[in-house]
């Protein structure tokens, strides 16, 4: 309570009132500073004076090196008062008497500094004048962790060298190394539990050693050793995320064909990873897709070789006489065609059939390729009772190769068969003749076409295959007989019985050729080819309403065949129905717009109808296919000048003349265009035509007096004369005839459609080539790759 009232009296003592004035003044105080700043006088200063003389004066500063005291001491000035001056940080200066309570004494000699030091010693606080550090103690090689670290580097080289051997494709080596791996990792396991615990061993370093091993033992076909590697990676729960591996164990299995343990561990890997992972599950998926798939294989081949394996129980050896005793030789002969040979006859031909079938259902799909599976059949009926039936699946194999139109392998497969016994030999040498009969060889396909009557004169392949060389030799009399003989060999010879229709209609025997081909109509309802044959022959026979009437037959089973469409179209307006034949050629158009002829007629028809717009696009598509022809063009300049586009016409003429320079009726036509016009260009334009009349003239003169004095045919004195300079549209080759349709057009005066009464060429060749079902026309009868495809339907060269 005391002190607490000394405080207050000592405040209140410091507290000045202010004066009381009237006024205060502004300006009071300007001149007031703490004598303490007064330098003027310290040279009075006494006290000042002696610490600067002293050694005390001279001292370097304490508080140099002590930031958190600052020595303040009593400063005498000018006027003899000392006043205390605390410290920076507002702290009473030490020794110092505060509210009655002495601060304790603190150390005046800064940290780092002794005396020995002040007294002359040279500054050196980081003892820098001691000289360099002394040497760090060398490691002892020999030591336990150096020998750890050293086997960890070994192990890890060898890892990396036996992957770099298993990229480079040697295996024996990569093995090599990972086992060295294994060896040096097990050693240095050992050494690191002897200086230290468990805990502390590489896990990682095990893993991939343990892996690498695996997938070497994989590689090398040591699945084994690969299997029993995985299961001790797997088996030890110290490894995170192991269980994917099961996936490589499944892949192992399925290269040893063990399907079922197979999916068991791709569905163990399945179930390893999350869901997150999706790219790694569709793989396992797909795997276990495969593997089924590869199951199925072998329940195939496991099927057809239980198939193979069923007794027939057929002795065949009861029918073969042992001895010349006569009794027992009539027994022979009696039992030899009786009612249980032919039921086992009839059990032999049905257990081939079945052992064929399947043969050609699962060979394609068995092994990797449709050859490989084939050779694996043919393996196992050779060593079974069916020997006689591998030929059979080799020219099955043939088969598949010719339509796969790959016919080097099938030719020499069909080779190697021609030289065994008289029944393959002659399926075999059939085949090779209709080969060597679409590649155009005749010759060729004569000789084997021989070799195969010859082994086997009552095989209706070999007789029809025949007929057709010598039918393209043009002996039409002799390959009638050759088809003959092989109907009556098999009456169901659909071939034979086809290609000698097509001989009586090239002998002119209609009648014949249609009996021909509605009997064979009745064994093949719905086969384009034999309706499209009636229907010509009928339009041959001057029958154009039975000829729609099959046309329309085929149309229903190939609605979308261009060249039906049209011929129909052309049966129509032969019969004057133009509304008929129109519907049918934009329809044959439309499936097919190259076809010149078809073009031709419905431009024609738009101008018949006076839409000349219509008919521009198909003359203009026309001059697109046969860029070369100018009569396309003068059609669509003379479309353009009927529907009074007189403009658009003069720039068709005169594109026309850049292109076909000396052509006359281009010209011609550009003097009337332009002289009607009122254009200048009508004198040049005449000029050009005067001066290539004169040639024209004068060209015709010189033909004229090379054929007096020659004396040639009158067919080359026609086609000398008109030609026109060489152009296309005013020769006389085939290719640049106008059709009379278009010859009977208004304005036949126009020069470039009256000089000229040629047809348009009928030789258009088919861009996209022949269409496998395309029906065969009356100008295409000879018999070509359609006609004789697959002579040998039955078992001899197609499987059923």
């Amino acid at each position: 309570m005391e002190t607490f009232q000394k405080r207050e009296v000592q405040m209140m003592q410091n507290v000045h009132l202010a004066p009381e004035t009237d006024e205060d003044d502004l300006y009071s105080g300007y001149n007031d500073y703490n004598p303490i700043y007064d330098i003027e006088e310290l040279e009075n200063d006494a006290a000042f004076q002696q610490a600067v003389r002293t050694s005390h004066g001279r001292r370097p500063p304490i508080t140099a090196k002590i930031s958190s005291t600052a020595v303040t001491r009593p400063i005498a000035t000018g006027y003899g008062s000392k006043t205390s001056l605390a410290s920076s940080i507002g702290r009473p200066m030490t020794g110092a008497i505060q509210d009655g309570v002495t601060r304790p004494m603190t150390a005046v000699r800064a940290a780092g500094f002794t005396k020995a030091a002040l007294r002359g010693s040279a500054f050196d606080p980081l003892s820098q004048s001691r000289g360099p550090a002394p040497p760090l103690e060398a490691k002892k090689k020999d030591s336990p962790e150096e020998k750890i670290k050293q086997l960890e580097k070994e192990v890890n080289e060898l890892v990396e060298e036996s992957c770099i051997a298993n990229s480079c494709g040697d295996l024996k080596l990569a093995l090599e190394k990972a086992k060295d791996a294994g060896r040096k990792e097990r050693v240095l396991v050992r050494q690191r539990e002897q200086v230290t615990t468990p805990e502390n061993i590489n896990l990682d370093l095990t893993y991939s050693v343990l892996f690498n091993l695996a997938s070497q033992y994989s590689v090398n076909e040591m699945y084994a050793e690969a299997l029993n590697t995985y299961q001790v990676i797997v088996k030890n729960k110290m490894f995170s995320n192991a269980g994917i591996l099961k996936m490589n164990m499944g892949n192992i299995y399925l290269k040893q064909r063990n399907y079922s343990k197979a999916i068991k561990f791709y569905r163990m890997a399945l179930d390893q990873v999350s869901s997150v992972n999706n790219q790694m599950r569709i793989k396992i998926m797909q795997n276990i897709g495969v593997t089924f798939i590869q199951a199925d294989r072998e329940k195939m081949k496991k099927a057809f070789q239980k198939l193979i394996a069923v007794p027939l129980e057929i002795d065949e050896d009861k029918y073969i006489s042992p001895s010349d005793d006569p009794h027992t030789n009539l027994v022979t002969e009696a039992i030899k065609n009786d009612h249980l040979r032919q039921m086992e006859h009839e059990r032999r031909a049905m257990a081939e059939k079945y052992i064929m079938t399947s043969a050609k259902l699962i060979a394609p799909v068995i092994e990797t390729s449709f050859a490989a599976g084939y050779d694996w059949c043919v393996e196992v009926v050779k060593a079974s009772q069916y020997v006689e039936l591998a030929n059979d699946l080799e020219i099955n194999k043939a088969v598949t190769y010719l339509r796969q139109k790959d016919y080097n392998q099938a030719v020499e497969i069909l080779k190697v068969l021609e030289k065994k016994d008289s029944r393959v030999k002659s399926a075999a040498a059939t085949n090779l003749s209709a080969l060597y009969y679409m590649g155009k060889d005749f010759a060729q396909a004569s000789s084997y076409a021989d070799i195969a009557v010859n082994s086997d004169r009552y095989n209706p392949a070999a007789l029809t295959n025949k007929g057709n060389t010598v039918f393209a030799n043009g002996d039409y009399e002799k390959a009638a007989e050759f088809y003959k003989e092989a109907l009556r060999n098999d009456s169901s010879c659909t071939e034979a019985l086809y290609n000698i229709g097509l001989t009586y209609e090239k002998l002119n025997r209609l009648d014949e050729a249609l009996d021909c081909f509605l009997k064979l109509h009745a064994i093949l309802r719905n086969s384009a080819e034999v309706l499209y044959q009636i229907a010509n022959i009928y339009e041959l026979m001057e029958n154009p309403s039975q000829a729609i009437e099959w046309l329309m037959q085929v149309v229903s089973v190939i609605p979308t065949d261009p060249q039906v469409l049209s011929k129909l179209g052309e049966l129509y307006d032969r019969e004057g129905d133009k509304s008929q034949a129109f519907q049918y050629y934009y329809e044959s158009y439309r499936y097919f717009p190259c076809n010149i002829e078809v073009i031709e007629w419905l431009g024609a028809y738009y101008i018949d109808t006076q839409f000349w717009e219509k008919a521009i696009q198909y003359f203009e598509r026309a001059s697109l296919i046969q860029p070369t022809q100018v009569k396309w063009q003068l059609m669509v300049a003379s479309c353009f000048r009927r529907s009074g586009n007189y403009q658009k016409a003069l720039d068709t003429y005169k594109d026309t003349h850049r292109k076909f320079p000396e052509n006359v009726e281009c010209l011609r036509f550009l003097v009337r265009l332009c002289t009607d016009l009122g254009l200048k260009d009508a004198q040049e334009y005449a000029r050009k035509l005067k001066r290539l009349e004169k040639m024209k003239e004068i060209r015709e003169q010189r033909i004229k007096s090379g054929r007096d004095g020659s004396g040639g045919s009158r067919g080359k004195r026609e086609g000398s004369a008109s030609s026109d300079s060489g152009q296309n549209y005013s020769a006389s080759s085939k290719g640049e005839r106008l059709n009379a349709r278009l010859r009977a057009l208004p304005g036949t005066n126009e020069p470039y459609e009256s000089s000229s009464n040629k047809e348009i060429d009928a030789s258009y060749v088919d861009p996209l080539g022949p269409q496998i079902e395309r029906p065969k026309t009356a100008a295409k009868k000879r018999i070509d790759e359609d006609d004789f495809a697959d002579e040998e339907l039955g078992d001899d060269l197609l499987p059923e």
